[in-house]
């Protein structure tokens, strides 16, 4: 403490000085301590540094995020528009090789196909914002068939670093037999009671007949109405045998044949294998062919 203020303080407590003076002396001695150099010197080390406005208020970048990358840019729908003809191309000349993950061929197993017409839907995002391309590369993801609803892959190959899926829906329409009249049950299909139209083969319900020469020996497996189209699974072979009855039984060997009687063991009809038993007690496997049983020996 300096020797001036210790001395003063000394004084006021020695003495004893009438209220009124002793007051006037203790103001005296504030502003004797307010003026003192060191009082001074802490003042400003206590005081906190002065913060420019602009500085103590957040920048507008700092105050709103920057939005990410796929909310930037225009929308998909707006990006895409430009190149949609192509992408339909693309799609239309990449989808024939596609339908064979999926086994896509005529109805009776071969692989030919008719002549089909391809028209492709495409659904881009109008909510995802994609940066601006120069040129935009599609692909198809693993395992993708191009048929019915899909989607693609995009990517953007110049200009910006961006990859996105899009739905598609992918119509491919060929011949179908359809039904001129309704046809009930067990019914055998006359060639005649069908005209051709063309479909939408990626409608529920499977591939359709286009051949006529499918129904040979085959019989409606359900009731059919007249303007439905006709599906593999609404054939059936009829059934030429049924459990227990007898059959005719031709064993076929190399240069020989030898027939004999025997009795089905379950059911086929015409081209189906069949389990028998001969008139002996002898279990054979065959074919039914024309209302006889064919054994290979």
């Amino acid at each position: 403490m300096a020797p001036t203020m210790r001395m003063a303080m000394q004084s006021i407590a020695i003495h004893r000085w009438p209220r009124a003076l002793a007051a006037s002396l203790f103001t005296a001695l504030l502003a004797t301590l307010a003026a003192w150099p060191f009082g001074a010197q802490a003042s400003q080390r206590q005081a906190p540094a002065a913060t420019p406005l602009a500085a103590a208020q957040p920048s507008a970048a700092a105050a709103t995020p920057a939005p990410p990358a796929e909310q930037t840019g225009a929308s998909a729908a707006d990006t895409l528009a430009s190149v949609s003809a192509e992408l339909q191309r693309w799609i239309e000349q990449s989808a024939a090789g596609t339908w064979t993950i999926g086994g896509v061929a005529s109805p009776d197993g071969d692989a030919a196909l008719p002549a089909l017409r391809v028209e492709v839907t495409m659904s881009p995002s109008t909510r995802l914002r994609l940066p601006a391309c120069a040129r935009i590369e599609p692909y198809l993801p693993p395992n993708t068939r191009l048929w019915g609803k899909s989607y693609i892959g995009l990517r953007c190959a110049e200009g910006a670093n961006w990859s996105t899926l899009m739905p598609i829906t992918v119509s491919v329409y060929g011949p179908a037999l359809v039904a001129n009249v309704p046809m009930p049950f067990n019914t055998i299909p006359d060639p005649a009671n069908f005209r051709i139209d063309e479909v939408d083969w990626t409608a529920p319900g499977g591939v359709p007949v286009a051949d006529p020469a499918l129904l040979t020996g085959r019989a409606l497996g359900r009731p059919l109405a007249a303007g439905q189209v006709l599906r593999p699974s609404d054939l059936r072979i009829p059934q030429t045998f049924a459990a227990g009855d007898p059959v005719r039984i031709r064993m076929v060997g190399r240069g020989f044949s030898i027939s004999s009687g025997g009795f089905a063991i379950g059911a086929a009809g015409e081209g189906q294998t069949l389990r028998v038993r001969t008139e002996t007690g002898k279990m054979l496997v065959g074919v039914v062919r024309e209302r006889t049983v064919e054994v290979k020996l």
